[in-house]
């Protein structure tokens, strides 16, 4: 297979920045210091600077004087949203939306949108290693690795976060042993969140943009690209080092879990998770909904079989359905899970049950 268009030049990094005149330099030097392919061309950056209250605009434009974003083409807007819209759901997908229009505005044709935040540290080869991933794939989401604000971070915290990384890996195995899926192999993460996503311009578009929600846009991008049928990558060599700071704007965002994650670290309170039954049921209850895209008799009749009343199969619509990516997605967001809502459990006791279905032992505990 040829090597991807790896070209600095088909790609916008899109970021929303509120107050955050100590966190983004950070992030802009990591943006300057990004491989390129040697053809010159320079990536594109949109800091969409709302509400900002601190000296942002003024820090960037200090860092462009001094020749810190020489590598980059760096545009900084202002934006005062109103409320109730001036929340991250807003701001995120102005930026996305700027970048889609300067790409189409110097008529890149296969132009490419990444989603990162401002308290963000992306890797040399972060915008690379997204296009290369990106060739077999419509969406890439890349693995958040938690960088500790504090210079020595507690023991208890780092134990937990081991721990928690264990479930979802094991979650993830899991489903490699029951239903593994073809367009994201393992080795593979579980993270796709605004921190780090990438996806054609083109797709963006056909796909309605980013949902202007208060919390968990991200993810209902994502649902959106599953929706159209698009492949989601979760490739383990795109990575982006995220703050574990406990103070953030968005209830149920990073900060939210990341406070969480303090209190149950010193004790305040027990860290809760859905059991393993609860995942075998919903890996299974997916490989069924996903074959009845190719029943004999169309998925019409393969979602009947499973018991979905009319009105519902009407609604989805599977035969408008590209393949069963969509399906499943449609499906879910129509009728749920089709499985009984879990209960969550300690996380030892989560972990425990994971290893059982695996068949292996539990991974030794991190003092």
């Amino acid at each position: 297979m040829p090597e991807p268009d790896l070209s600095l030049g088909r790609a916008v990094v899109c970021v929303p920045a509120r107050n955050e005149a100590e966190a983004l330099p950070r992030l802009i030097r990591s943006l300057a210091a990004q491989a390129g392919n040697g053809d010159g061309t320079r990536l594109r950056v949109v800091v969409l600077a709302n509400n900002c209250t601190d000296a942002t605009v003024d820090v960037l434009a200090g860092m462009v004087r001094d020749g810190i974003t020489q590598g980059l083409d760096l545009r900084v807007i202002e934006a005062a949203i109103p409320a109730p819209e001036a929340h991250v759901g807003t701001a995120r997908r102005r930026s996305l939306d700027e970048g889609v229009a300067w790409l189409a505005g110097d008529g890149v044709t296969d132009g490419v949108l990444l989603s990162t935040d401002a308290d963000a540290v992306a890797p040399p080869d972060w915008v690379r290693a997204n296009l290369r991933a990106l060739r077999n794939a419509e969406m890439v989401g890349g693995r958040l690795v938690l960088q500790a604000d504090a210079p020595m971070q507690d023991p208890a915290l780092r134990a937990l976060h081991l721990r928690i990384e264990e479930y979802w890996s094991s979650v993830r195995a899991l489903e490699d042993q029951l239903d593994p899926p073809a367009h994201d192999p393992a080795p593979r993460h579980g993270d796709h969140v605004a921190a780090s996503l990438c996806l054609r311009a083109e797709l963006y578009g056909a796909v309605g943009g980013l949902p202007a929600i208060a919390c968990g846009e991200d993810n209902a991008l994502v649902s959106r690209v599953r929706v159209h049928g698009g492949r989601v990558r979760h490739c383990p060599h795109v990575s982006i080092a995220v703050s574990d700071r406990g103070i953030g704007r968005v209830q149920g965002g990073m900060a939210t879990e990341m406070t969480r994650r303090a209190r149950v670290a010193a004790g305040a309170e027990a860290y809760c998770l859905p059991p393993a039954e609860h995942w075998r049921a919903l890996i299974e209850r997916r490989r069924a909904v996903a074959a009845a895209y190719d029943h004999p008799e169309g998925p019409e009749a393969g979602l009947a079989a499973l018991g979905l009343a009319r009105a519902d199969i009407a609604a989805i619509a599977p035969a408008a359905c590209p393949n069963a990516i969509a399906l499943v997605e449609r499906v879910e967001a129509r009728v749920g899970e089709g499985i009984p809502e879990a209960v969550s459990v300690p996380l030892d006791e989560a972990l425990d049950g994971l290893h059982a279905l695996l068949g292996r032992p539990r991974m030794a505990r991190v003092a």
